[in-house]
């Protein structure tokens, strides 16, 4: 990687104030590494290089005519390829859209064009953003970076491995099960599931929806705050607006565990399943927060119903928002879209009046929890990158999923409970995988989060380990067929 590539987003936006560098040459150099390493983990999937450098320029011009300039200004970044960019070919990873150009940005990346990013083009992303793992029959599948024949996660697998492989230092993902915490646990990097309504997520059919959130994913945590501040902020969509704006998340991010009362639970109170070696890694890593002034101790809060609660809003969810679709094409769209949609369907009244009593009594437990608690530790994701030719791991520790849900439980459960969650690097195992925490506090207390998760990555710095990813290598697995 040359200069530019490693720079992390705070210093190449200042570069590109002060004249440094020009935003023409950071999005050439954006490009160049694409060149160089995409085809080995096929992170982005559509470019417009002739339209980017074009924005560079105007951002040049903008640099030289001593107008105030916004907060990401001449920064590249590709967008997921689930969020529309106008005039920018946008498939969500399906063949039902291969060919869309939509007119108009989706809110995030209006923002993020409004903050001066130059958009350069789109991210993979399994369809429809379903799964953590990244593969469709539009663009293949995106690997790691970390280990080619492995995955990346997903559903912001794309923007994952983009911002692992030094193609961009920053990006913007989703999450509704653990879509932007898993890509970044297996490739290394921070990624920053927010507070309900603090940045833009609405969507097309409710604009009630708070299972899904929109949030950035980076190799530095400053850069996630960086994100945020020039982001973050109220939507006339998003009703009523989030007590967190923007200013909020200003200024340099001071990281501080001292007095800290931390939770650790490696199966989630739950018994989930995690692999040995996820526990082994972060296990070694607890010291860290003890030496930096908290203390921690084994405990959960009280998730017992969060599986309901996900899968029917989940269920919910998909039904109003692919529903129609997969009504009219269903033959075009992957099974387990299809399963997501049809399990809607099939909800009945008394079910929904269940999770929603479940969810009432899972926000009664995490009062209590964060009463006793300001952070809750877990495992990121269940298992190790897997085998990219795999839909979705065939075991955990000798358990078999029963659904292509159950090796994700470890983030769905923390989303049903709208809490704010950070997945953050915390090392690598022998065969050198990266392992991640996921980093949890009460609700809109994201700026804190930030706070306690600089701290630990500035006593471990295990973003400082990159990917030796090679120019040339060329690995697009082949998906098996459905298993269940």
């Amino acid at each position: 990687m040359n200069e530019i590539q490693q720079m992390s987003a705070t210093d190449l936006v200042g570069a590109i104030r002060r004249r440094e560098v020009s935003a023409r040459e950071a999005v050439a150099s954006h490009l160049e590494r694409i060149d160089a390493v995409n085809p080995a983990v096929n992170a982005v999937v559509t470019v417009e290089p002739e339209q980017a450098l074009a924005a560079a320029d105007a951002a040049d011009r903008r640099t030289g005519s001593g107008a105030e300039l916004p907060p990401l200004h001449g920064l590249p970044m590709t967008h997921k390829d689930t969020h529309a960019v106008a005039g920018m070919r946008s498939t969500n990873g399906s063949r039902v859209f291969a060919d869309l150009v939509p007119a108009e940005d989706d809110a995030v990346v209006a923002r993020l064009r409004e903050a001066g990013v130059v958009a350069t083009g789109k991210s993979n992303v399994p369809e429809f953003g379903a799964g953590s793992h990244t593969f469709n029959d539009v663009f293949g599948t995106t690997t790691n970076p970390y280990d080619p024949t492995r995955s990346a996660g997903g559903s912001s697998g794309g923007v994952a491995a983009a911002v692992a492989a030094g193609i961009q230092p920053l990006g913007e993902g989703s999450d509704m099960g653990g879509s932007l915490r898993i890509p970044a646990s297996f490739c290394n990097v921070v990624g920053f599931r927010p507070s309900y309504g603090v940045l833009p997520a609405p969507s097309v059919n409710n604009d009630w929806a708070w299972l899904g959130r929109t949030g950035p994913m980076a190799r530095e945590v400053s850069d996630i705050a960086l994100f945020m501040s020039a982001v973050a902020g109220p939507s006339d969509r998003v009703l009523p607006p989030a007590p967190l704006t923007g200013a909020d998340f200003a200024g340099p991010v001071v990281g501080d565990l001292s007095g800290v009362r931390i939770a650790w639970s490696p199966d989630f109170g739950l018994g989930i399943p995690v692999e040995t070696e996820v526990l082994e890694v972060l296990a070694r890593q607890l010291r860290v927060f003890e030496e930096a002034g908290a203390t921690v101790e084994e405990a959960a809060p009280d998730l017992t119903g969060a599986d309901e609660v996900f899968r029917t809003t989940r269920a919910l969810d998909f039904a109003s928002g692919l529903g129609p679709l997969v009504r009219e094409y269903r033959e075009l769209i992957k099974p387990e879209v299809v399963w997501n949609v049809e399990s809607g369907w099939e909800l009945t009244a008394q079910q929904i009046m269940d999770a929603t009593a479940a969810r009432t009594r899972l926000a009664a437990a995490v009062r209590a929890f964060y009463s006793r608690y300001d952070l809750f530790l877990s495992p990121g994701a269940q298992v190790l990158p897997f085998d990219a030719r795999l839909r979705y791991p065939s075991e955990i520790n000798g358990v078999r999923p029963e659904t292509y849900l159950d090796w994700m439980r470890s983030a769905c459960v923390l989303s049903a409970t709208g809490l704010p969650v950070l997945a953050m690097p915390a090392g690598f195992t022998a065969s050198g995988l990266p392992v991640g925490f996921q980093m949890a506090v009460n609700h809109y207390r994201d700026v804190e989060l930030l706070r306690y998760a600089k701290a630990f990555e500035d006593r471990t710095r295990c973003t400082d380990r990159r990917p030796e990813t090679r120019a040339g290598q060329d690995v697009r697995p082949v998906v098996t067929a459905a298993a269940g």
